[in-house]
């Protein structure tokens, strides 16, 4: 849903001094009769936005079942729980993100090591390229976390993902998480 909003009394020529008006469409307009700086175009103040900008995914691991073949081929972190898909572009079946627009993403992960005397590296990976990295190799604790977020500018079609990058998640990776959304497109 798509709200309108249009400032000042219909007809009446006063600017800013009543409520907005709320109208539903597929398609946000704004109108500003005091138009900012902005790109060439933009003379009239106007601004439009897509009502389908919604992009979000959070996925847990809710199983402590060893990695599977698959991902101890490609060392990608697998997640059997998604807990939000805003515009299904999280796919739990590989656990890869697709951004479905150029944009500022922000992503964060949190991936559990237990009973594991290993010490991890685990890192986003945008199209094969490791972009942030975390580590968690204190032996002398049952469970810890490899923790990190960031913000990474991705292309349409880019690929994002977890992947194991040093040691081994035997013993499991319950509750861990890998969340992500659309900050701004560019």
């Amino acid at each position: 849903v798509i709200v309108l909003l249009l400032w000042g009394t219909l007809g009446s020529g006063e600017q800013n001094d009543t409520e907005p008006i709320i109208l539903e469409g597929k398609c946000l307009v704004v109108c500003d009769s005091t138009p900012s700086s902005e790109p060439a175009g933009n003379a009239l103040g106007m601004s439009v936005r897509s009502g389908s900008g919604r992009v979000a995914f959070s996925a847990s691991r809710q199983t402590n079942h060893e990695p599977t073949d698959m991902s101890n081929r490609t060392m990608i972190i697998y997640f059997d729980n998604i807990l939000v898909n805003v515009g299904t572009h999280f796919d739990q079946e590989s656990s890869i993100f697709l951004a479905p627009r150029r944009g500022v993403y922000s992503f964060n992960f949190h991936v559990v090591k237990a009973y594991n005397r290993q010490t991890i590296q685990v890192s986003l990976m945008v199209n094969g390229w490791p972009m942030i990295s975390a580590f968690a190799g204190d032996q002398d604790v049952t469970r810890e976390a490899a923790t990190n977020a960031g913000l990474v500018i991705m292309e349409k079609g880019d690929k994002a993902y977890l992947r194991l990058e040093r040691g081994n998640l035997m013993g499991g990776w319950k509750y861990s998480t890998f969340s992500g959304f659309l900050v701004f497109p560019l």
